[in-house]
């Protein structure tokens, strides 16, 4: 029996990805994750009648806390000893606060540094769970991170820090995908969709041009496509591979990357 953990799975995208993969496979077990327990509790509810899958859990975390990730790692590892199918698809927008609980830029430690703490802390159970899949959705939006000043704290601007925290993951989606390369789990990031209707769309004051359940038909399709079953390393626009921001292919930026998160989430 399968297991799908899909994170930020309140509303808007994620939801409705987690509703089509419990309907997809009913005796799957489907993890969702969100910050409100009483919303978790309801969208269980809801995915449980429309997808006519029991087999349905839900945990809570903030993920500007790295400590609340790490607790999520351990509470769902204590249930699951191998998982198939993780989709890194919480974020926060343009007009999220610009500290988080750790003092880190928020859109720098939801975006990017809680799906790498938590991706790299439920490794044992996906490569148990082989062949296994890691979504990670990033943004079209992406703008080359400044080593010197990487939290913004001389010159923030929302949307540099959204637009370089997606490039972060999909610099960690290229370098984990080498990493596992050879135990059969495939890493690939994703551009769900342009401004689709979404609360961090709506709270940003933008007039969506898609609809939430478009960037959830991409996110099905890269976490169970036959097409996609050996590729791994990609970065999609949608369903169609395409070239990510230069700086993803700078492998000294990316070592650069990954040497300051492995320090700032406490990995190193």
């Amino acid at each position: 029996m399968q297991t799908i953990f899909i994170t930020g799975a309140t509303d808007g995208i994620g939801k409705f990805a987690a509703i089509d993969l419990a309907a997809k496979n009913k005796e799957a077990t489907v993890i969702i994750h969100g910050r409100n327990k009483t919303k978790v509790n309801e969208v269980i509810a809801a995915i449980k009648r429309d997808s006519d899958n029991e087999h349905m859990e839900g945990y809570v975390a903030d993920f500007s806390s790295l400590n609340e990730v790490r607790q999520l790692a351990d509470d769902v590892l204590s249930n699951h000893s191998s998982i198939n199918i993780l989709i890194n698809n919480a974020g926060a927008g343009f007009a999220a606060p610009r500290y988080g609980k750790d003092g880190f830029e928020t859109r720098f430690t939801v975006n990017y540094l809680a799906p790498f703490l938590l991706t790299n802390l439920l490794l044992p159970a996906i490569k148990k769970a082989a062949p296994s899949r890691i979504v990670n959705v990033s943004s079209a939006g992406q703008s080359a991170i400044n080593f010197d000043d990487v939290m913004l704290e001389k010159d923030f601007d929302g949307v540099t820090a959204y637009t370089q925290s997606k490039l972060a993951l999909i610099m960690f989606t290229f370098d984990l995908a080498e990493q596992l390369k050879n135990n059969n789990v495939t890493v690939n990031a994703l551009h769900p969709g342009t401004y689709l209707d979404t609360n961090m769309v709506n709270e940003a004051g933008i007039k969506p041009l898609g609809t939430a359940q478009s960037g959830a038909d991409a996110e099905v399709y890269l976490a169970t496509s036959e097409d996609l079953k050996n590729v791994t390393g990609k970065y999609f626009n949608v369903k169609k591979e395409a070239k990510a921001h230069t700086q993803a292919y700078d492998a000294e930026a990316r070592k650069k990357l990954k040497e300051l998160t492995l320090k700032l989430t406490g990995l190193s």
